[in-house]
């Protein structure tokens, strides 16, 4: 399965139609996929300094499926972004979890 690159959002990126339609790659052939290598293997001094994403957290969160009154989560969400760090924050108060 090949991931199609969006030219119309090669802008927020910096570069222009003309970028886009100078380039030149095809299609890998089913010989090139076979031997082709993982990342880490074919340049490992690199994948050791690569990071991606957020460090692992001390304190995960744990998704939850709850179901809250109306006019609870809509208080919280009134207070604009954020508002699940805040609802967390007050469940922590009400369980006697202060950190």
């Amino acid at each position: 399965m090949t991931k199609k690159c969006n030219p119309k959002r090669a802008a927020d990126h910096g570069y222009t139609k003309e970028d886009w339609d100078s380039v030149d790659a095809p299609e890998l052939t089913d010989e090139q996929l076979k031997r082709a290598k993982p990342f880490s293997e074919a340049l490992p001094e690199l994948a050791e300094k690569v990071c991606v994403g957020r460090p692992p957290s001390d304190n995960p969160k744990v998704p939850v499926s709850i179901r809250l009154d109306k006019d609870v989560v809509e208080t919280f969400k009134k207070g604009g972004a954020g508002w699940q760090s805040r609802m967390n924050a007050a469940l922590r108060e009400a369980a006697h979890l202060h950190d």
